[in-house]
């Protein structure tokens, strides 16, 4: 299992549509095969960096879900929004793998 880091440097004070973009990948990327664990956007801090986060089972995997998503309409459209409303500065990818399993549960008094 592989799981895809996508830091975002958006625009200042671009967070709505951020938001929006978010959204639409939040129904085409699992329609599309990855298991998205969500995207993250500004709340204290810096107000341009947000983060998207999604797993597959090998790069192979990645390659044929990002098939899928360019050649489907909520791909499509969610490229052609980012695009239009250039709110997206710049994009960088990194694919890690887990090491920390299992994981403890946190007891709380």
């Amino acid at each position: 299992m592989i799981t895809c880091f996508i830091r975002y440097d958006i625009q200042p004070f671009r967070q709505a549509e951020f938001a929006t973009y978010a959204r639409m990948w939040g129904q085409a990327i699992p329609a599309c095969g990855a298991d998205l664990v969500g995207y993250f956007g500004p709340h204290e801090g810096s107000l341009t960096t947000a983060y998207g986060i999604y797993s597959l089972e090998s790069l192979a995997a990645y390659e044929a879900y990002r098939a899928r998503l360019k050649a489907s309409e909520a791909g499509r459209e969610a490229f052609e929004f980012a695009r239009k409303e250039g709110f997206i500065r710049r994009e960088d990818r990194i694919f890690l793998t887990k090491l920390s399993e299992p994981h403890a549960r946190l007891i709380r008094p």
